[in-house]
């Protein structure tokens, strides 16, 4: 269904009237080995529809360690597009790369792509898709046809004048036996589809001229499209993604270490292990794995832009009527309702008796409770623990807190157990560290916490390493 000119321009409306802009620039990741070798470019997200795609590129710059050569990933190409769940609010950028009027509002963001995919560094691109169906070179019935593009590698050509890389074919031949040797199921093989974009005597044909994988072979790259079935759940698409993106490493002799087991249930808890965010230089963290649709009352800075870290390139704050929502690509994770206030500076830490010993915990951080927690008072200072009431007391200090004594539904999760611990200096909010209760002697704690001491529960918050923004992208 063809967008109208009324709702692009709202959500356009949408996009200019939020606060929070600079998270809609999409970024570029150096995974740098510091050892000499070929540099692969993995671009997701240039169709805000397609999971699959953006999604493996996060993990690549989240869950890989690069050993010899260099990847490059670009995983939110499309950011506005990716936040709106469409395929693209101002046209398909994927056919933008031929010819493309300046006044075009992606006009830049494609000028600032194909300079990276220009670089001389840079010696193959993959491009991540989700395609519809099952791509099969004979017609076994309409899911499984010529026309799909679910579950190939795609090619725009046999061959290409550059000497470094001239068989594509070939290449892309390797990629697929290398993905159909980790198949769920035979129905799910991958196979090399050839667009033959360079005679452009076909309707496909001349659309694909205008793509970035067109864009790059016509600049000396070889470059493919990757793409994995809409059929299946985002995990199981990322899953096959990463197959063929290993298959790619492989081919070039990049040498690379992954931080989960290759499974689509290894993928799936890998993408949703990552997703934190940090507020005006980590006086707030949030774990928002599990996060509540709504959140209220939050302290935010006044008169201030709003100043965040998210832990995952596809994480973003984007403004709305009264409120701020929290996403993670298309997934709209939680709201923030702020109540403003003036910042102190002057204290940066929060001392707390967890199950029995002293701990102090720096704003921006998490911390795992067993059985009870309490928080130690400061001068002119005032402890709120948020769900946790005790009348007549103007600091919620020097109290023996259990989980049965903290209201569920001030939670910052739906099960109940993590709960904001703030503290206020005159008035001022001074910064906010969250306790996490266990279930049941279960210890919930995040990953890279032990329990042999109190000061090894508190969880850093781990930010993404990533370089600035470059711009906002088959």
């Amino acid at each position: 269904m063809k967008t109208t000119l009324l709702t692009v321009w709202a959500l356009l409306a949408l996009v200019l009237a939020s606060p929070v802009q600079a998270g809609l620039d999409f970024t570029l990741h150096k995974l740098d080995s510091g050892k000499p070798g070929k540099t692969l470019l993995v671009v997701g997200g240039i169709q805000g529809d397609e999971p699959g795609g953006f999604t493996t590129a996060a993990l690549i710059i989240s869950h890989y360690k690069i050993t010899s050569g260099s990847v490059w990933v670009v995983p939110n190409l499309n950011f506005p597009s990716i936040i709106q769940n469409s395929r693209g609010i101002y046209g398909d950028m994927n056919r933008k790369f031929e010819d493309l009027d300046p006044s075009d509002p992606e006009y830049e963001t494609v000028a600032k792509i194909k300079k990276i995919i220009t670089d001389e560094r840079v010696d193959l691109i993959a491009h991540l898709h989700d395609g519809s169906g099952f791509y099969r070179p004979q017609r076994q019935d309409p899911l499984r046809c010529p026309e799909r593009w679910g579950q190939c590698v795609v090619i725009d050509e046999e061959r290409t004048d550059e000497p470094r890389y001239i068989e594509l074919a070939a290449m892309a031949s390797r990629v697929v036996e290398r993905v159909n040797e980790g198949l769920y199921d035979p129905e799910h093989a991958y196979h090399v589809k050839n667009t033959l974009t360079r005679r452009k005597d076909t309707v496909m044909a001349k659309e694909m001229a205008k793509t970035l994988t067109y864009y790059a072979i016509n600049n000396g790259k070889p470059a493919f499209g990757i793409e994995a079935s809409k059929e299946f759940p985002t995990a199981m698409r990322s899953y096959y993604q990463l197959r063929a993106i290993e298959g790619f490493m492989d081919i070039l002799g990049i040498g690379y270490e992954r931080r989960f087991p290759m499974t689509a249930e290894g993928v799936d808890r890998a993408a949703n292990s990552n997703v934190a965010l940090s507020f005006f230089n980590n006086k707030i963290f949030l774990d928002l794995a599990d996060a509540r649709d709504r959140l209220g009352f939050f302290p935010f800075k006044k008169d201030a832009a709003v100043e965040y870290v998210p832990s995952n390139p596809l994480m973003a704050v984007v403004g709305a009527k009264n409120a701020y929502r929290i996403y993670y690509g298309n997934r709209n994770l939680t709201e923030l309702v702020p109540e403003y206030f003036e910042y102190d500076d002057s204290e940066h830490d929060l001392t707390l008796l967890v199950d029995g010993g002293t701990v102090t915990v720096p704003f921006g951080r998490i911390i795992s409770v067993g059985r009870s927690f309490e928080v130690a008072g400061k001068p002119d200072c005032r402890v709120n623990i948020i769900g946790y009431s005790r009348p007549g007391a103007a600091s919620e200090e020097g109290i023996s807190v259990r989980r049965e004594d903290v209201s569920s539904r001030f939670s910052v999760d739906r099960a109940g157990r993590v709960y904001r611990v703030e503290l206020y200096k005159k008035d001022k909010f001074a910064g906010m560290v969250l306790v996490r209760f266990q279930d049941g002697g279960k210890d919930l704690r995040m990953a890279g916490q032990t329990d042999k001491t109190p000061e090894s529960r508190i969880n850093l918050f781990e930010r993404a390493t990533a370089e600035p923004p470059t711009g906002a992208s088959r």
